[in-house]
Parts: C-alpha cells; structure tokens; sequence
C-alpha cells in the first residue's frame, strides 16, 4: 500500500486491479513486462515516456502461503495498454484495494494520498461501538479499540481510527486508548526477476 501512495503522486494515476492464484503470479508479472514493460530501468522510462509510451508498475500482495495474489497495475499517460480497461484513482467510485480506499487529504497547504476505510465499514465500526458502550461490554469494547489500532498507520486510516476513539469516549468509555501507530517505511519485499 506504501509503495501505491509513492507511485500515484508522479503520475501513476490510471489503474487496474485483480487477484490471481499465487502459482501463477510470477507469469503474470511476465506477461505485465513483456506487454508494458513494468520491469524497465529509470532510463528506459525515460525513454517511453520521450516516446509517449505509458509506463506501469505492478504491485503485489503476496504473503507467504497464500493462495491467491491480489495485484494492482499503475500506469501513467501514454500509448500502449491498450489491451487494459484503465480506471483513474482519481474518479469515482474510488480506488479500493485490499479493503481501503485511495483518498487525497490537505497536508501542508498541498494534496496527498492516503488510504482509509471504506463508508460501510466506519458505519458497521461506529454501530459496533455504539452497541458495546450502550450494553457497558467495556472489555469487548476495549478489544474492539484494540483491532482498530492494528490497522495500517496510513494519515485516513488513523484520522478515523482517532475518531471512533473519540465516539467511544462520547459513549462512557473510561479505559486506556490503545496507541495509533504511524506507517513506518520498510522494504517493499522480494523484486521478481523479470528479462530484460
């Protein structure tokens, strides 16, 4: 999700998005650079993109022992994915991937991407919420928080997070909040080898 948000500000900002079984992954990203080149070096996207040729990523959710990959092709402007149905991240609905949506935010007097939760699953949070404190079930409550505090450190998710915290407060609850974590930059995982 990290590398989306690096990707979407220079440009990637047409997409694409599936799931394919994990034993078939690795021809899939084949098949993506051998059509959009989604392996090339900085300079032959320099190059593409002096011609008018779109550049790609691809970015994969592969844990191990998984048995399906859901995957996410970025593109830029240009020629040549034509044999795609491209949406823009930018339009509605919005770009949901692995359950959060592609939101941009004010941040420093510009626009940035973040990922938050969907509509449905705040609504289905906040009644939850409503229902535990309502019913004085602090410790499931308490549980709940917990759960909502594990999830992705994104600015959306944790502006949300902050604010069922905040809703459970309203409703009675006394207890420790649990600590929202920011997104920490790591390794984006194992590259595919891909020919040149």
């Amino acid at each position: 999700m990290s590398r989306v948000l690096d990707v979407v500000p220079r440009g990637y900002h047409r997409y694409v998005a599936g799931t394919v079984k994990a034993t078939k992954a690795e021809a899939l990203a084949q098949k993506f650079h051998a059509r959009y080149g989604i392996g090339c070096t900085p300079a032959q996207r320099l190059t593409r993109k002096s011609k008018g040729v779109a550049n790609a990523v691809l970015v994969m959710y592969w844990p191990e022992a998984a048995e399906r990959v859901e995957w996410l092709l970025l593109a830029t402007d240009g020629s040549g994915l034509d044999g795609e149905v491209l949406r823009l991240v930018s339009e509605s609905p919005r770009l949901t991937w692995l359950g959060y949506e592609l939101v941009r935010h004010p941040a420093r007097g510009r626009a940035a991407w973040t990922w938050r939760r969907a509509k449905a699953e705040m609504t289905e949070l906040h009644a939850l919420i409503a229902f535990q404190a309502s019913q004085r079930h602090y410790a499931a409550l308490a549980e709940t928080l917990e759960r909502i505090a594990r999830q992705p450190g994104f600015h959306g998710v944790r502006a949300q997070s902050w604010n069922l915290f905040q809703e459970a407060r309203r409703r009675g609850y006394d207890g420790d909040l649990p600590h929202l974590y920011h997104v920490q930059k790591i390794s984006h995982g194992e590259r595919l080898r891909l020919p040149p």
